[in-house]
């Protein structure tokens, strides 16, 4: 069996950031591969499994929490800015390539929702990759604001962005809004039942908290990461899609695959956005090792 240790690297601006290192058996140096979660999750919310599964295979597996998230420090705390990700993430493969475990010619990384739009900024712009899987990536922020809120709700949304940007104006911190919630009268990033069952799901004592910052969700409406998906090529791009996706929404992940360029692959897989953690995880978690298998291997 993999071992997992944990591990801690420095960030910019001197944050430190951490996670899981998980070494496979025998003698190295290894390939290896860099993951992380998306919007406000922790490495506790079902990444243990993939990573496991990898490093069973022979690649060394790196997992972090995101920067005020998780076991990562950083301030303000549960605030989710996409470009210090991805920056974040950048030196994720540093502290790989540093490792003398690691073959620092044979790094991939897999992002999964959210962090699966960075995998397609990523695989773009950082030739150190020599692969990428981006399991049902967000595409477009924007597009994804305007099916998932409804219209009458968006003027509200627009005063809260208002109040919450005169409020860190007048020296308060950022406002704070639950992540998911079924009750109609608490302000909440998610509602449908998937995301409530997922994000709930029992986790160890303080890994994670129920709530992000209001400026997170201003951020993520801005974020358009499918606009880079043409850029990711020549570095081989896997992208697993859910056929029922109403989070990231399979048709905007479907047209973006189309628009990406060789070599790339589509694994499409049954259920919604949730269900490669769960119920598809074996499709999921097999198609993305093979990936790493040819590229990496």
């Amino acid at each position: 069996m993999a071992e997992r240790k944990d591990i801690e690297f420095t960030a910019e601006g001197a944050v430190t950031l951490r996670g899981w290192l998980f070494t496979p058996d025998g003698p190295g140096p290894h390939p290896a591969i860099t993951m992380a979660h998306g919007y406000a999750g922790v490495k506790e919310h079902g990444l243990e499994r993939f990573a496991r599964a990898f490093a069973e295979d022979g690649f060394v597996v790196l997992v972090h929490d995101h920067r005020a998230f998780g076991a990562s420090d950083g301030t303000p705390r549960q605030d989710v800015d996409p470009w210090q990700q991805i920056a974040d993430w950048r030196r994720a493969v540093s502290f790989l390539e540093s490792r003398p475990e690691v073959d620092p010619g044979r790094i991939g990384l897999w992002g999964t929702s959210y962090a699966g739009g960075h995998a397609l900024v990523l695989g773009a712009t950082d030739r150190r990759l020599r692969c990428v899987v981006a399991q049902v990536p967000t595409i477009s922020g924007y597009e994804q604001g305007l099916r998932r809120i409804p219209p009458e709700a968006v003027e509200g949304l627009e005063t809260a962005f208002a109040e919450d940007e005169r409020a860190q104006f007048g020296g308060e911190a950022p406002r704070r809004q639950a992540i998911v919630s079924d009750d109609p009268a608490v302000p909440a990033a998610y509602r449908a039942k998937e995301a409530i069952d997922f994000y709930l799901q029992p986790l160890p004592t303080g890994a994670w908290e129920n709530t992000v910052t209001v400026r997170s969700s201003r951020s993520a409406r801005m974020y358009e990461p499918g606009a880079w998906i043409t850029r990711v090529s020549p570095t081989p791009l896997m992208m697993v899609v859910a056929a029922e996706d109403t989070i990231t929404l399979t048709d905007l992940e479907l047209a973006a695959y189309e628009r990406a360029l060789e070599p790339k692959q589509l694994v499409l897989i049954p259920g919604g956005h949730f269900d490669p953690y769960v119920s598809e995880f074996d499709m999921a978690s097999t198609a993305a090792l093979s990936w790493f298998r040819d590229h990496l291997s």
